[in-house]
C-alpha cells in the first residue's frame, strides 16, 4: 500500500523513478490532486488543470490519470450512479452514498475488515476497498421518510 503523497514533487519523483517523462500536464494534474480537499471527477480535474495549463486537452488528462493510477499515485472510485472520482493513493477509505440526496460520506476502510476476511474465506474473493461504495439512505433522508 503506497503511503499518502504529500506534495506534487513526490508525484514527480515517482514518475521519474518509473522511467516516465515529466510534462507540464503531469505537473498540473499533480498540483490539482494535491490541492483538492475532495474527490474529483475527470471533468473537475480537466477544468482545474485547464485553469493552470489551458492548452492541455482532455484526452491528455485522461491518459495522465490512467498513468498515475498505474503508478499507484491515484485511485478511482465509483460512487453510486455518478462518474468515477479520483483521489490520491494512501487515503484508504470507503463511501456511503445516499440514494435520495446524493450525500457522500467517507468511512474508514477498516469498517470492512471482518467482511474482507469473510469474503476471502467463503468465496476466495479479494475486496478492493478503494472501490467500495454502499448505497442507501443517509440519516436525514431516513428520518424524513419515517415522518
Amino acid at each position: 500500500m503506497p503511503t499518502p503523497t504529500k506534495s506534487a514533487s513526490d508525484i514527480i519523483c515517482t514518475i521519474r523513478e518509473s522511467g516516465h517523462r515529466v510534462t507540464n500536464g503531469k505537473r498540473a494534474v499533480a498540483e490539482v490532486l494535491i490541492s483538492s480537499t475532495s474527490h474529483l471527477s475527470v471533468d473537475e480535474v480537466v477544468q482545474a488543470v485547464r485553469a493552470i495549463e489551458p492548452e492541455i486537452n482532455q484526452s491528455t488528462i485522461y491518459r495522465i490519470l490512467e498513468e498515475f493510477e498505474e503508478l499507484g499515485l491515484v485511485v478511482h472510485s465509483h460512487l453510486g450512479a455518478s462518474a468515477a472520482v479520483y483521489h490520491l493513493a494512501g487515503q484508504n477509505h470507503a463511501h456511503l452514498v445516499c440514494d435520495n440526496c446524493g450525500l457522500t460520506q467517507e468511512i474508514p476502510a477498516t469498517t470492512f475488515d471482518v467482511m474482507e476476511v469473510q469474503l476471502r474465506e467463503k468465496f476466495g474473493f479479494n475486496l478492493d476497498r478503494h472501490h467500495v461504495a454502499l448505497s442507501g439512505l443517509c440519516a436525514t433522508c431516513r428520518e424524513n421518510q419515517e415522518k
